[in-house]
C-alpha cells in the first residue's frame, strides 16, 4: 500500500516529515501505513537530519487568572497557584498549552522536575496540588500517541529539589535534593523510560539539596547545591558521572567562578567544545574548556531569571521583575550580543518553575 496514492515512497516520507509535532497523534490515526512511518526510529532520524525537527521550550508554568491581572491581585493569586505544561516554539515564537492527563486534572505537582527523551516528556516528583506532600510519582506525556502513562514510581522515597536531566535517548538522570526531614542527599538514580526500569546509581561525593543537572559531553554533571548543615549556602563544586564506567569523577572545587543558585545552568548544545551557559549576578556566563566568560548583560526588564533555553546560536531567558509580577522573555543572539523581547499572551506570563527543551 502506497504511503501517499500516486507518490512515489521516498517522496511521500519527505512529506511527512514535514507534519507539525502538535499534528503527530491525528496523522498517525488515518491508517496503519502513516501509523508505522510516524512511530519508527527512521522518522525522528530523518526529521533531524533534514533539519525538519521542531525544538520547543517546555515550561512548568502557573495559569493566569485575566481578571486577577487586570485588577492587581497577581501576587495574592501567586499563594495558591495552578500549574501547567506551557510550550515555546522560539523559531515560530506560538505558545501553547500541553493537555494533562486524568491523573493531573488538579495541576502539576509543584517543583516538580521535568526531562524530554525522544518524543516523550518526563514529569517527576514534585509537591502534590492538593495535599502538598512530596511525591516521587512519574508522569510521561507522549507526543506521537498525545496520551499520558503512568511510570514507575522514584525508588528511595519523595525527594524535592532534586537535579534532573536527560541523555535526550532513552534515559532520565535523578541526583540529590532532599529528602521528608529536609536531609540533603548524595544519592542518584538512573531511569529507563522506554523499559520503564529505575537503577539506582553510586552515590555522589557530597550532599548537594537545590543542584541541578546537565547533560554534557556524554557525561552528567551536577552543579552547586548545598549540604544539610548549609542550607541555602551554595557551594562553587561540581560532580561528573561518567555514564560508561558507572563512577563519579573527582569533585572539582571551583567549577562555578563564584557561590551562586546553579537553576539557570543550561547545556549549550552538541558541539564539541561542550558549552554551558548560566545567568548569574545580572550576566549570560558561558563555560568553555575551563573558564567562565561574559557573554552579556540580562536586559535590565529582568530582575529574577526563572529559565534559560539554548538552541543553536540563540539563548531564550524568561523572568520577572520581582515577586508576583509577570513573566517575560528575550531571545539572545549569541554571535552578536543583541538582545529582542519576545511579545508573550497574557495566558503565558505566569510563574515558571523549571523547563527544558526538546527537539521533536
Amino acid at each position: 500500500m502506497e504511503l501517499i496514492s500516486g507518490l512515489p515512497e521516498d517522496v511521500a516520507r519527505d512529506c511527512l516529515i514535514r507534519v507539525p509535532y502538535e499534528k503527530f497523534a491525528a496523522v498517525a490515526s488515518v491508517c496503519k501505513g502513516w501509523n508505522s512511518e510516524i512511530y519508527s526510529p527512521e522518522f525522528h532520524r530523518r526529521r533531524r537530519t533534514t533539519k525538519h525537527a521542531q525544538k520547543i521550550l517546555v515550561t512548568v508554568q502557573s495559569k493566569i487568572d485575566s481578571e486577577k491581572t487586570r485588577t492587581g491581585l497577581l501576587a495574592k493569586a501567586s499563594a495558591n497557584p495552578v500549574y501547567r505544561l506551557s510550550v515555546f516554539e522560539p523559531e515560530a515564537g506560538l505558545w501553547s498549552e500541553l493537555p494533562l492527563g486524568p491523573e493531573l486534572a488538579s495541576g502539576l505537582p509543584m517543583f516538580c522536575q521535568i526531562a524530554g527523551v525522544g518524543y516523550e516528556l518526563v514529569v517527576l516528583g514534585g509537591w502534590d496540588p492538593d495535599s502538598w506532600k512530596a511525591s516521587n510519582s512519574v508522569f510521561i506525556y507522549n507526543f506521537l500517541s498525545a496520551k499520558w502513562r503512568r511510570g514507575a514510581d522514584m525508588p528511595g522515597g519523595p525527594r524535592t529539589f532534586f537535579a534532573c536531566a536527560s541523555d535526550q535517548n532513552q534515559t532520565v538522570y535523578v541526583a540529590g535534593g532532599h529528602d521528608e526531614e529536609k536531609n540533603a542527599l548524595r544519592s542518584a538514580l538512573a531511569y529507563d523510560v522506554a523499559n520503564d526500569v529505575w537503577v539506582p546509581l553510586p552515590d555522589m561525593s557530597r550532599e548537594r539539596d537545590e543542584c541541578k543537572a546537565v547533560f554534557r559531553r556524554g557525561a552528567l554533571c551536577v552543579v552547586g547545591g548545598y549540604c544539610t548543615e548549609m542550607q541555602g549556602r551554595f557551594e562553587r563544586s561540581a560532580e561528573v558521572f561518567d555514564v560508561a564506567t558507572r563512577k563519579w569523577g573527582q569533585v572539582e572545587e571551583e567549577f562555578l567562578d563564584a557561590a551562586a543558585c546553579p537553576r539557570t545552568c543550561v547545556d549549550g548544545g552538541d558541539g564539541a567544545e561542550g558549552e554551558m551557559y548560566m545567568c548569574r549576578g545580572g550576566d549570560v556566563v558561558v563555560l568553555q574548556g575551563d573558564t567562565w566568560r561574559r557573554v552579556a548583560k540580562v536586559p535590565s526588564e529582568i530582575r529574577n531569571v526563572a529559565c534559560v533555553g539554548v538552541w543553536e546560536e540563540s539563548m531564550y531567558v524568561i523572568g520577572s521583575s520581582g515577586f508576583g509580577e509577570p513573566h517575560m522573555g528575550f531571545v539572545l543572539d549569541l554571535k552578536n550580543g543583541a538582545w529582542a523581547k519576545v511579545v508573550s499572551p497574557e495566558e503565558y506570563t505566569g510563574n515558571l518553575q523549571c523547563s527544558c527543551m526538546l527537539e521533536i
